[in-house]
């Protein structure tokens, strides 16, 4: 009896204080491009954490799972496969933020603090006043959405993203998992040295570099250049010579 093989669920987790809408519009439309399925977390403010990881779960009692996340979404996205690795077929992450559990000279971490200490005296409104005038428009309207979405929890979920422990490079170079790499060579928050690092280290990965501007032209550049990486690494495994869980590869790569 012929059986229908499984199909790869792309499940994207967006960054710190952000949501679903943007993860759908940075990872979705590569998903699309390959027929899989695809799943945008909405993350709980007042656990972002566990339930991106329960969403990764979920995913996986269904089938293979190739996990995609931004910032703090990328190092859970890891985390999840460094522990998961019979479920998992790739990772892409782009924008990493941080190498080791030490978070204190992290640009991401130190803002995420600072802006749950503004939303607590200042309120949601004021601060959302000033990020916009300082933010580039579509990462302003981006945020906006988001933060108002969040709502009163967004605090609360900015300090859980700041007290994170991102991977050490012990941690990387013990995963071995196919892993896309993508950093923005023109990003404070998120530097390029991090994303190399990331890539250097980590046993199977391949990094592609993009910048700021391209991103906010169009956030679909993540998906597509996470796959392009992860193509081109899936080819040279002897995985890629048969199915990727049960699919063709050339329906996971494009």
């Amino acid at each position: 009896m012929l059986r229908t093989p499984p199909q790869v669920t792309v499940v994207a987790l967006p960054g710190t204080g952000s949501d679903a809408d943007f993860a759908a519009r940075a990872f979705g439309p590569a998903a699309r491009a390959r027929g899989l399925a695809f799943h945008a977390v909405e993350p709980d403010p007042q656990a972002v954490i566990a339930s991106c990881t329960a969403a990764l779960n979920a995913a996986a009692a269904r089938g293979p799972v190739l996990a995609a996340g931004i910032s703090l979404g990328a190092a859970i996205a890891l985390g999840w496969a460094a522990e998961h690795r019979t479920a998992v077929v790739g990772v892409i992450t782009a924008l990493p933020a941080w190498t080791g559990a030490e978070t204190a000279a992290c640009p991401a971490a130190a803002s995420a603090a600072v802006t749950a200490e503004q939303l607590r005296a200042d309120g949601l409104e004021a601060v959302i006043e000033r990020m916009r005038a300082s933010s580039p428009p579509w990462l302003a309207d981006a945020l906006t959405q988001s933060w108002r979405g969040q709502w009163p929890h967004l605090p609360a979920a900015l300090d859980e993203a700041a007290g994170y422990a991102w991977p050490s490079q012990a941690e990387l170079a013990a995963t071995d998992v196919p892993v896309a790499v993508v950093g923005a060579i023109d990003d404070p928050i998120h530097p390029i040295a991090v994303a190399e690092e990331w890539a250097a280290t980590l046993p199977s990965a391949r990094l592609h570099r993009v910048t700021l501007t391209e991103l906010g032209a169009d956030p679909a550049i993540l998906g597509h250049a996470g796959f392009a990486e992860l193509s081109a690494l899936l080819a040279a495994t002897t995985q890629a010579t048969n199915s990727l869980a049960g699919q063709p590869i050339s329906q996971v790569h494009g």
